[in-house]
């Protein structure tokens, strides 16, 4: 079917899908009802290339890809590249009747500046989705992520009213299953999602910036993540943390945070080679350390970060503090740098901050 370009989808998405209690929790009402829909069960085995694509029964799903970047003049730079679907109703359709609707961000940090737009589509009728019949796609309008169907090598592009970006995606290492063999819990109540990641890109491409073009390589971190009711009712945000260490090992680790209980936790220590330990409520630590004033809103900007049973106490610091994204949902999201017991780079998400 034709791509079909719809610009004014805005008001439509944001009436439907975002009501106020959604706003407070990040997106698409996380910890509200889930009647109707599929809800993710232990045990259950992740199945690919099938899982790679959407799952219209799921309330919430994304494909969201950030990056640490650097210019052939050793300047920082991040990247975002996000891709959200979000079911109206539990019975989808087909065409016009589809209940599927799509969200993209796209973002560019650099140290004193911050790019961001949005998109909106509908499901059903060729203007968003992602196949996986042949190879991987994922698009919404000319946006998109496409490549293999094991995810190895991927072409990524993405366009906003002052900047765009070309890039090309090649794995070094396997795909990564969080939490229980993709079972991610966010909540003691036991609150989860199917969460896994392919943290091992190598990336290359440009930059069109309002200052010219920039070539730049780096690394990439997709996450893969869908549910229905992945927070508890009383969960306000979170705080996520990708770290992509000089050995070549990862870290993954996750705040949710609560207006009545204790946060809880999360982690994944991912070694070079891609074994993964998952890491128990409270392991993680991730302790505010200096807040800034951003968009109205005091955000923390640098933390300590720790795993002590591998030895890691990091100070995180971000590397444009205001990376602030001005999107129907606000949020935080970009690129940090970190020093103590181990080098790097890496990336922070926060939502919920008011």
């Amino acid at each position: 079917m034709k791509r079909i370009t719809y610009p004014y989808m805005k008001w439509f998405f944001f009436i439907l899908v975002l009501p106020s209690a959604a706003i407070a929790q990040g997106f698409a009402g996380l910890g509200n009802d889930v009647e109707g829909f599929s809800t993710p069960e232990r045990g259950t085995a992740l199945s690919f290339p099938q899982d790679h694509g959407a799952h219209n029964d799921y309330r919430i799903e994304w494909w969201y890809l950030t990056a640490n970047l650097t210019g052939p003049d050793g300047a920082p730079y991040g990247l975002q590249w996000t891709l959200f679907r979000s079911a109206l109703t539990p019975n989808d359709a087909e065409g016009w009747n589809s209940s599927q609707l799509w969200m993209g961000h796209a973002a560019v940090t650099t140290a004193d500046a911050h790019y961001v737009t949005e998109r909106f589509g509908r499901g059903g009728i060729g203007q968003a989705g992602v196949n996986v019949t042949d190879a991987f796609d994922a698009w919404l309008d000319d946006w998109f992520l496409r490549g293999s169907l094991d995810y190895d090598t991927m072409q990524m592009r993405a366009v906003g009213p002052d900047f765009s970006y070309d890039m090309t995606l090649d794995a070094q290492g396997p795909l990564v299953l969080q939490g229980d063999q993709g079972y991610s819990v966010k909540s003691a109540a036991g609150q989860a999602s199917y969460y896994y990641s392919q943290p091992f890109y190598d990336i290359s491409g440009t930059l069109k910036l309002p200052d010219g073009d920039i070539a730049v390589t780096g690394h990439a971190w997709l996450d893969r993540e869908w549910s229905s009711q992945p927070l508890a009712s009383d969960q306000t945000g979170w705080d996520w943390f990708s770290l992509s260490f000089d050995s070549g090992a990862r870290m993954m680790g996750f705040v949710l945070r609560s207006n009545e209980t204790a946060p809880y936790t999360s982690a994944t220590w991912i070694e070079a080679d891609g074994t993964a330990t998952p890491m128990p409520n409270g392991a993680f630590q991730a302790q505010e350390v200096i807040r800034t004033d951003v968009a109205g809103r005091s955000v923390p900007t640098t933390w300590t970060v720790q795993l002590p049973k591998k030895g890691v106490d990091l100070t995180v610091s971000a590397l444009n503090p205001m990376a602030w994204v001005t999107t129907s949902v606000p949020y935080w999201e970009g690129p940090i740098t970190f020093d103590g017991s181990h080098k790097g780079t890496g990336y922070l998400e926060m939502t919920g901050y008011e």
